[in-house]
């Protein structure tokens, strides 16, 4: 027997593709909210998982990538992030190749860091996060979309930033506080 909580209280009457590229499709739908008035509810289906990469050197120190995003029309600091192929049968391989094209950097050891939704309001972006440890450094291989700077600083700098609300990113914002409980908790450094 289900939970009430967990039964989908909407009710879709219709659905119609809004718009679609290699990326993302939105779509329209007509529906019951949980109140029972008619209404519509608009989605965005991801089309790639969202990676994103806590590359820690042996000096306790981690790499952010900065660029300019377009949506946001502002720069941002980040941890090295992309999108992976939803059919590829282990993200890990996404990872590794994020990692290398925008740090450089391949990782003898890595770790699944977190899971979660990006924006469960509006899409059903999903997003995993690792850690990568035993870093060794190689040649970039930016995308032609990417126009990247590469920090290196203690974590407890890129921290900072966070705190003092330099970075936003929500993959990014995810990863430092969960590396910051694992230290707290003496599981790291």
């Amino acid at each position: 027997m289900q939970d009430k909580d967990t039964i989908n209280p909407w009710q879709v009457l219709g659905s119609r593709q809004q718009y679609d590229n290699p990326w993302i499709t939105v779509a329209e739908h007509q529906v019951i909210n949980p109140g029972g008035g008619r209404g519509i509810y608009g989605t965005v289906h991801f089309k790639n998982r969202a990676i994103g990469i806590v590359a820690m050197d042996d000096q306790g120190h981690i790499f952010l990538v900065g660029q300019y995003r377009f949506p946001l029309e502002r720069y941002s600091w980040e941890i090295p992030e992309g999108g992976g192929p939803l059919e590829e049968a282990d993200p890990l391989e996404s990872a590794k190749r994020e990692l290398l094209e925008e740090t450089g950097l391949k990782a003898a050891r890595w770790d699944r860091l977190l899971e979660l939704h990006l924006s469960n309001s509006v899409s059903d972006e999903y997003g995993l996060i690792y850690l990568a440890r035993e870093l060794t450094r190689h040649q970039a291989q930016p995308e032609e979309t990417e126009q990247l700077t590469l920090k290196r600083l203690p974590f407890s700098a890129a921290y900072r930033m966070l705190e003092e609300g330099e970075i936003t990113d929500s993959l990014t914002v995810s990863a430092l506080l969960k590396v910051k409980i694992m230290i707290l908790e003496g599981q790291l450094l």
